[in-house]
């Protein structure tokens, strides 16, 4: 199912900005029980990616309108949004579009993940692809994804994902997740002050250790606290939270046993899912 502005359709003028600059920003959400989960938060990084984009003429009534009827459709399942500015004459410059942002929202099936992944982890790699810095496009989905792309098309079926570097050499995120370092028992993750998504799943997660009163620091890190970390483990709003087995660098392979607070946390983060 595929709502375009509120219609039924899988069409979009060649003119819209979205398909021409990649000119928007988007979403995906999990469906559970006919209820979209962690909505509000997933509305207001939109609501951020356009107050940055200055896209100003979203119908939000109408968008909040149409994830209603989609959560309807289906009791699991996944939904994405699609923001774009619309559609614009030919050239970069966005003055004079007056028109209403474009609306995409499509219902998916939940991804048929193997179970082990959830259970005994994954086998994770590290990708040659590197993210640019760009603080104002930090933090959202815009719809210009293609260093994800290019990371992605990088790994083998061996590997259901893959850790992605800026140009300065840091640790950012993985192809799809955020990633989490287990160290003395405190937990590291990036920071993503200069490129990187950050996760509904990763704020979550950041609550409930902050309630739990266990250390949690959002810092640079290097590839070689991936090498000394005593367990790692990746989160976005679909898959949870994935163990993380063995991680691949270049000709190095690093074994690692699954940490007890990664069950706790699978275990507390599972109805949210």
């Amino acid at each position: 199912m595929i709502l375009v502005n509120g219609q039924p359709s899988e069409q979009l003028p060649v003119s819209d900005r979205g398909l021409q600059y990649g000119d928007g920003v988007w979403e995906t959400l999990r469906i559970k029980d006919h209820q979209a989960i962690f909505l509000e938060q997933h509305l207001e990084r939109l609501y951020l990616g356009l107050q940055r984009l200055t896209i100003q003429t979203l119908d939000i009534a109408a968008l909040k309108s149409e994830i209603r009827q989609l959560c309807k459709i289906n009791a699991q399942a996944i939904l994405k949004i699609i923001i774009s500015r619309g559609s614009g004459g030919r050239g970069y410059s966005s003055a004079g579009i007056s028109v209403s942002a474009t609306r995409i929202l499509s219902l998916h099936p939940l991804p048929n993940y193997p179970k082990s992944y959830q259970e005994t982890g994954i086998k994770l790699a590290l990708c040659q692809t590197r993210l640019a810095h760009n603080p104002v496009l930090a933090g959202f989905k815009h719809l210009n994804r293609l260093e994800q792309v290019m990371a992605r098309s990088e790994l083998g079926d061996d590997y259901p994902e893959g850790v992605v570097r800026d140009y300065a050499d840091n640790i950012i995120e993985g192809t799809m997740s955020n990633l989490f370092i287990i160290k003395d028992n405190t937990v590291y993750t990036p920071a993503l002050d200069h490129c990187g998504i950050r996760g509904i799943m990763q704020a979550y997660i950041k609550q409930l250790l902050q309630q739990q009163n266990i250390p949690f620091i959002q810092t640079p890190l290097s590839l070689q606290t991936l090498y000394t970390a005593d367990a790692i483990f990746m989160s976005n709003s679909i898959i949870g939270i994935w163990s993380v087995l063995s991680f691949t660098s270049h000709d190095t392979i690093i074994q690692y046993s699954k940490h007890p607070l990664i069950q706790k946390l699978q275990y507390q983060v599972e109805p949210y899912r």
